[in-house]
């Protein structure tokens, strides 16, 4: 079996763009996996410059082409060239599953869990910065406008039975909610990063809100991304700490600082989503810095994301799967989390466009807050390639 084609598809979310690389080879199997374009412009570009000199290898030698793709990339090591390797490894990966007749997590070691605790992620920040969209013009689901519209959010997560919810900061005024990203560029606050006192006030309402929606039986967590300096971070998770938070998510490049704020809080701190590989993860992990590590198994791949979690396994560190990209990267984010013994628990967007389940041939089940691990050929399901066309899209 050899590859001989390398392909990308981009897919109209609603809020986002889907990316999906498809992998063909001359015996007729295709592999497919998912990649972020959206967030990474020009992640196509190096997929199908490394894809090219692939192109012959036989697919199911997954050890020899993520061996092969290292090599290539490490004088440049991390980043786009990082993510591109991880798609290609990932759409590798679902054609050795298939052309055994087997699911991708038996390749590395078998499911611990057929069943995952699941979070619902954006909890009310998707309904609040697309409130256009719902309502029951593209989804049937009310729009969050105000802070009762939180409680309804909050309410409705509760109801679905999930026991766990995270948010993003929120600011309201007459003419709805935004979100406070400063540090994407985002609003007031770019370039220096610091803390508003009307933004933690504004925080704080936002959490009461949805803990009066969902009840003391859901579990809230709030990400602030790369939005704050330390400062800033450290000063939430100390006013957080009556919310009693699941975890207060951050963005940090300096392990020492992100140390000395899970110091100085009783808030457990979830942190590294960004972080790419077990080198760049290993200095993290040696400052104690996270009570739970974040891991993309899209980010970096499948095989390198079981090692990141067996290290942080090293250190006694749970691990988290991050996850907010189209539906075959949750199938990829579930593989991970059935693998993985020392697993805390899986994001999962739960708001989603009406076609957004059509994209798979075998739509995936969440049932009370648990997402069912596919048990078929590869990942367990395939990409439905007429529904990919019907809703393209540029990657903007």
């Amino acid at each position: 079996m050899k590859i001989v084609k390398f392909e990308d598809f981009h897919v109209d979310g609603g809020w986002d763009v889907w990316s999906f690389l498809k992998i063909t080879t001359d015996a007729g199997v295709i592999g497919w996996s998912e990649f972020k374009e959206n967030r990474r412009k020009g992640l196509g570009a190096v997929i199908h410059g490394l894809g090219g000199m692939l192109i012959g290898e036989d697919p199911r030698a997954t050890g020899r082409i993520e061996a092969t793709l290292h090599a290539q990339t490490r004088n440049m090591a991390g980043g786009l060239n990082a993510s591109a390797a991880a798609a290609i490894v990932n759409a590798c990966l679902d054609i050795k599953g298939k052309a055994l007749g087997i699911p991708v997590y038996e390749l590395i070691g078998g499911a611990v869990r057929e069943r995952i605790p699941t979070y619902w992620s954006r909890c009310g920040v998707v309904r609040a910065r697309w409130a256009s969209l719902f309502g029951g013009k593209v989804i049937d689901k009310p729009p969050v406008r105000n802070l009762d519209d939180l409680k309804i959010a909050g309410r409705e997560a509760r109801e679905r039975g999930f026991t766990a919810i995270k948010t993003n900061v929120l600011l309201f005024d007459r003419n709805g909610g935004r979100q406070y990203t400063p540090g994407s560029t985002r609003g007031m606050g770019h370039p220096e990063l610091n803390l508003p006192e009307a933004v933690l006030e504004a925080t704080l309402a936002q959490l009461s809100a949805l803990r009066e929606g969902a009840g003391p039986g859901v579990r809230l967590m709030l990400d602030l991304n790369f939005n704050y300096k330390p400062e800033g971070f450290r000063r939430f998770a100390k006013k957080l700490e009556p919310f009693d938070l699941l975890w207060l998510e951050m963005d940090c490049h300096d392990p020492k600082a992100l140390a000395l704020i899970r110091a100085s809080t009783a808030t457990p701190i979830a942190s590294l989503e960004t972080i790419l590989g077990r080198r760049a993860l290993r200095p993290y992990l040696d400052a104690s810095c996270a009570d739970v590590a974040i891991i993309d198994s899209e980010y970096n791949g499948l095989p390198e994301s079981v090692r990141m979690a067996a290290m942080a396994d090293s250190y006694e560190v749970n691990v988290a799967s991050h996850n907010y990209s189209g539906p075959l990267a949750t199938v990829i984010s579930a593989h991970f989390a059935a693998v993985v013994p020392n697993f805390r628990i899986m994001e999962l967007d739960v708001d989603e466009v009406p076609w957004k389940s059509k994209l798979l041939t075998k739509p995936y089940t969440v049932e009370n807050g648990e997402f069912i691990v596919p048990n078929g050929p590869g990942w367990g399901t395939d990409v439905n390639e007429d529904e990919l066309r019907a809703h393209a899209t540029k990657a903007n």
